[in-house]
């Protein structure tokens, strides 16, 4: 792509950027700049740019707002301690993308150019990446498409927008890993089969938000989904997946399909392997949890995302019982701080994950 690019004339002073950073939380500031590409049928993607950070003007026939077309995506920047400044895999978030279009029937950001799209803005707007010493700070990246034409007929949008912000975060946890309690819902699923449970749109998230207030209202900080067909599997949390690490090492986590193929999911599968542990993709029961906890088979369970990268689950609780998980043990800690390691560049990247931006 070729992006132009229009400097903010009112960025955020050093010393404002200083305070901000200091104290950044999750979603609450935002760099001085975005980027935005659009689609049409007969133009394809044109007018890639970048331009100072400010509201959108949306007509309110515009299609989003009636019909969800959207898709997006969630990743961060890592400012290592030479200064340099990386991205986690964007050429998976980039894939993600593609299928989620697919998905939802919009037109396909080709993974050289949504890469392309972040690498510009993270570098137009690098000084707001954190220093490396301050904990687990990072550059949240939000690429995100929609349906923006003004149009009210029920048909793919005939005018797509891309975009991508970033907003500074500070570290999930704030004075060290904390275990997660979980409730179990049993009236709400989140996707069924031929559903959009595998693409990353916004309607699975507006999906899980009941079931999430429910979660809060019994004292719980996540919930559970179960399969939509028969109430039976476990599938996922309502932004995060699970592992079941059992006695023997091997670890179970849910097969996807239905659930979101998240990315630090797939690189915590290649982790385990390489530290000898033989993971399965499987259906597995809320049952054989319940079984497994109580006779000792499971000796572990932690879950993993963009945000909290790897976190130990402390309690199962559902309507009419609780269930106490076994001590937080080595397998998720060793995962997560070897990942971690690698994301900040404390360690070799011998995977080949990490992709220089600046």
């Amino acid at each position: 792509m070729q992006i132009s690019t229009t400097a903010s004339a009112a960025p955020v002073s050093d010393a404002r950027l200083a305070e901000i950073l200091a104290n950044p939380g999750f979603g609450n500031y935002f760099t001085d700049h975005m980027f935005r590409v659009e689609w049409t049928p007969e133009a394809g993607w044109h007018d890639a740019r970048i331009e100072p950070y400010g509201p959108l003007s949306l007509d309110p026939a515009t299609a989003v707002l009636h019909y969800a077309q959207e898709t997006f995506e969630g990743m961060k920047a890592y400012r290592h301690a030479d200064g340099s400044i990386w991205s986690f895999r964007p050429d998976q978030n980039a894939a993600r993308m593609v299928r989620s279009s697919h998905r939802l029937a919009l037109p396909v950001l080709e993974a050289d150019d949504f890469v392309q799209a972040v690498d510009a803005l993270v570098s137009a707007d690098q000084r707001w990446v954190p220093d490396a010493s301050e904990g687990e700070k990072s550059l949240y990246l939000r690429p995100f498409m929609f349906a923006s034409e003004a149009f009210l007929g029920v048909r793919p949008s005939q005018h797509v927008t891309f975009m991508v912000i970033a907003s500074p975060a500070g570290a999930y946890f704030k004075g060290g890993v904390k275990p997660v309690s979980l409730w179990l819902s049993e009236e709400y699923t989140r996707a069924g089969r031929g559903g959009m449970g595998a693409a990353k749109t916004g309607g699975n998230y507006a999906s899980s938000l009941v079931a999430q207030q429910e979660a809060i209202a019994q004292g719980c900080d996540q919930v559970v989904f179960l399969d939509g067909q028969e109430g039976t599997y476990v599938e996922e949390l309502g932004g995060m997946n699970l592992y079941f690490v059992h006695a023997d090492g091997h670890i179970v986590t849910p097969q996807t399909g239905t659930i979101l193929e998240g990315i630090t999911r797939a690189s915590i599968i290649e982790l385990a392997g390489k530290l000898g542990h033989r993971v399965e993709e499987r259906k597995f029961s809320i049952q054989e949890w319940k079984d497994g906890v109580a006779g000792g088979e499971i000796t572990e369970i932690f879950a993993c995302g963009t945000a909290a990268v790897v976190t130990p689950v402390g309690e199962l609780r559902w309507s009419g019982g609780t269930l106490a998980s076994p001590p937080a043990g080595d397998v998720a800690a060793t995962l997560r701080q070897q990942l971690v390691d690698i994301q900040f560049g404390r360690a070799d990247d011998a995977f080949g994950w990490m992709h220089r931006i600046v």
